[in-house]
């Protein structure tokens, strides 16, 4: 396909004269597309297209605008493409003539398979920034606010035997269509019965010997299969087959040619353990009394209060990943858009020393949230000698504890992130004659022993733990709060937490267009004038006061 690049495409005069006769007052994208200015230029988008014959392609900066207007309503591709023909106010935002026949629906996908190849997606967001700061809606150096939600993966959830069964019968699928008459010389007719329907909780045995043996006969047919394979040596590079292999591999051990389920506690950890054979990327996360299998979605916006609240950043992670290893890329993001706060305001989950420091020191940010509590039993009970007890002498690599006793052992080593953690030990004699030795340590013999981070950011988290006591502190968090009423309004008008995608990349995709349309909603509230929703509350719950 060839593109004739149009940076900006005026409105047909019938166009705007039919749109206002409709919409005298306009609406959400006749007031974008006046007051705003947003759209997409195609000279930006040129690298998608690289043919210079054939066709004429759709104007990826029309496309990208349909994607965020198709987010903004939650529409399916087919119901975006039938808006463009149909919608008066899409014609006025895309400026095309009211004749225009559109175009078929999978362009849209096509055009989204091009994004995520060329890797430049997160395009779609920061142009539309740009525009915004253009605006004078949008601004570096103020206040921003980040949080995550779960993201449940657009395939279902699976129980482990549902995953053994459907890996296997996802294999015999691939392997019939790739080469039919190869895979029924390897199996017996039993097979067809057992792999044949779709892996249910309502057809699987209810009593745990009954579920053992039924596991560890499909791991026999897997391994039998992939014996088979690999004697054929010609269809081992089949997707499922490598699913296949992987999950096995995860899921049972061969002890003297036998195949035996792995215990839970030595299958791998949920960062690395394949939920569906149908998204390999989706992981299974718990939090507090939520469970699910997907991804989750970190969302930052801004606060200040003479600007709309609009999303800077938006990543995507599997659902296992930490939010501690987020505060750093996300900050990293917003450096390289030049939209860096002055105060970054986040929950818990997103502080910790080595970020106290390095925010202030990479970006000039401030972390504004709790810093992560000292859960030691001595801080708990109030009862020992915890870390403030202790005097430490950096420079000489020395802990003096309570008793004026000094450490014998000062070592550095990298922790489970790769940062530098230091252990302090101290004498084996000292802490064993010590009159005070039980409220220092419940170790029966071994000696009493810190756990330290370097000075720096030692200094920082014990400083913020102390400001978090505060008045102040309390004051200012109290901002972060409001976050979450975007995820609210993302999860029920924009479906944020159901991926329409199978995949990190496509689901991180839906993220940044869902992303974007909160953005054209909140900019044109704001030029509208329109004040935020209150809280809702239910006509019962306010009778509560009286009582």
């Amino acid at each position: 396909m060839t593109l004739h690049a149009q940076d900006l495409i005026h409105i047909p005069t019938e166009t705007v004269r039919v749109a206002r006769a409709a919409f005298p007052k306009g609406n959400v994208y006749m007031t974008m597309r006046d007051h705003l200015n947003l759209w997409y230029k195609d000279s930006d988008y040129a690298y998608l297209f690289v043919s210079v014959e054939g066709r004429p392609a759709e104007s990826p900066g029309r496309l990208n605008l349909i994607m965020v207007m198709q987010y903004a309503e939650g529409l399916t591709d087919e119901q975006a493409a039938e808006a463009v023909r149909s919608r008066i106010d899409w014609k006025y935002a895309l400026g095309l003539p009211l004749s225009d026949p559109g175009f078929e629906q999978s362009v849209l996908s096509k055009h989204r398979d091009r994004l995520l190849q060329s890797g430049h997606e997160a395009q779609l967001l920061d142009d539309m920034l740009r525009q915004m700061q253009a605006a004078k809606l949008l601004q570096a150096r103020g206040r921003q606010r980040t949080d995550s939600t779960h993201v449940l993966a657009q395939t279902r959830s699976l129980n482990r035997l549902e995953l053994i069964g459907e890996t296997l019968r996802q294999a015999l699928n691939e392997l019939a269509r790739e080469n039919p008459a190869w895979l029924v010389e390897q199996i017996s007719p039993d097979w067809f019965e057992l792999y044949g329907p779709r892996f249910e909780q309502y057809r699987l045995p209810k009593e745990k010997k009954e579920q053992q043996a039924l596991a560890e006969q499909m791991g026999r047919d897997g391994y039998h299969l992939l014996g088979a394979i690999d004697a054929a040596g010609t269809l081992s590079g089949l997707p499922a087959l490598q699913t296949l292999r992987q999950v096995w591999i995860q899921q049972f051990m061969l002890v003297e040619g036998q195949v035996h389920l792995r215990d839970q506690d030595n299958c791998p950890p949920a960062r690395q353990a394949i939920q569906t054979p149908y998204d390999l990327e989706a992981r299974y996360s718990k939090k507090r009394e939520i469970g699910w299998t997907g991804y989750k979605v970190h969302l930052t916006e801004t606060c200040d209060d003479d600007r709309p609240r609009l999303i800077t950043n938006v990543e995507t992670t599997p659902a296992s990943t930490p939010d501690i290893e987020l505060t750093q890329p996300i900050q990293a993001h917003l450096a390289q858009k030049e939209l860096l706060p002055q105060e970054h305001l986040l929950d818990t989950g997103y502080v910790d020393a080595h970020g106290l420091v390095a925010s202030q020191a990479d970006y000039q940010v401030e972390l504004v949230g709790p810093a992560p509590s000292d859960n030691s039993w001595q801080t708990q009970n109030q009862s020992g000698f915890e870390m403030t007890c202790f005097s430490i002498d950096w420079s000489a690599q020395q802990v003096t504890c309570p008793q004026g006793h000094r450490s014998v052992n000062w070592y550095t080593y990298q922790n489970q992130r790769d940062l530098p953690y230091i252990i302090v030990q101290f004498s084996r004699a000292d802490c064993a004659a010590c009159p005070t030795r039980t409220q220092c340590t419940r170790a029966k013999n071994n000696p009493r022993q810190l756990g330290l981070r370097p000075q720096a950011e030692h200094t920082a988290l014990q400083a913020a733990r102390q400001y978090q006591t505060t008045d102040e502190f309390k004051q200012r968090y109290k901002l972060r709060a409001g976050i979450e009423g975007t995820i609210s309004q993302g999860t029920r008008a924009f479906h944020l937490r159901r991926s329409r995608f199978i995949g990190l990349a496509k689901t991180h995709l839906h993220h940044l267009l869902v992303g974007a349309a909160i953005n054209v909603t909140r900019a044109v509230f704001w030029l509208q004038d329109r004040p935020l929703a209150q809280t809702r509350r239910s006509p019962f719950a306010a009778l509560a006061p009286m009582v």
